[in-house]
């Protein structure tokens, strides 16, 4: 089986944080082009001239923050991935972040090889929060901060394998995670996963986790 490479886009101001990103990803076997841009505006154009599977994003960017840039991004394409990574775990940061379209939350203290294991978590689906502002993202799903013109709704019509696998989603697992999980093959997680977004009215495997969480679905 080939394994699928990705193209990355690492916006980051810093010379040195961008460099010590670079060096983590060049060996990682799933990349296949390694893109950088030391501010949005520029990060924004290279991936508007090439097809960007996952974006690490700097919050404190120069102009346009990180926070902007990713809401951007998200409008242009929804489905690429976008890492925050940043040195702060401010709670209206994470909350804006998530809104934005952010796939996950990393200090920029994170082990370089873990980095790099959430990244491939990510492209594969999965959600990942730094543990130091997970208490954050759960706050938020039991409020109306994330969803706020979301209506509450009881009854979404989910099957036991639809609901099985959403439960799942809200305790972090990726499609690979599922499939080892259940026995069943990506295909069939994947549409299992598309009817559960088209289901609960939500846009990403995030939006979804929380809206499971807040409304007391699983």
């Amino acid at each position: 089986m080939t394994l699928k490479k990705s193209n990355l886009l690492i916006i980051e101001d810093h010379e040195l944080t961008r460099f010590a990103l670079k060096t983590a990803f060049d060996g990682a076997d799933f990349v296949e082009n390694l893109y950088e841009a030391d501010s949005a505006e520029a990060g924004i154009q290279i991936f508007k001239e090439n097809k960007i599977d996952l974006i690490i994003m700097d919050l404190g960017l120069p102009n346009m923050n990180g926070i902007e840039a990713t809401g951007v991004i998200h409008s242009m394409n929804m489905d690429v991935k976008i890492v925050i990574l940043t040195s702060h775990n401010d709670e209206k940061e994470v909350l804006d972040s998530i809104k934005a379209g952010a796939n996950a939350y990393c200090s920029k203290e994170i082990n370089p090889q873990k980095l790099v294991t959430v990244v491939q978590s990510v492209l594969d689906g999965a959600a990942w929060f730094d543990p130091a502002i997970s208490h954050v993202v759960l706050k938020a799903a039991t409020t109306h901060q994330v969803n706020e013109v979301t209506p509450v709704k009881t009854d979404y019509n989910l099957t036991a394998r639809e609901m099985q696998i959403l439960k799942l989603i809200t305790e972090g697992y990726s499609n690979t995670d599922i499939t080892q999980e259940l026995s069943l093959s990506i295909n069939t997680i994947k549409v299992h996963v598309a009817s559960i977004l088209q289901k609960l009215e939500v846009n990403d495997r995030l939006q979804a986790a929380l809206k499971a969480i807040k409304n007391n679905i699983v």
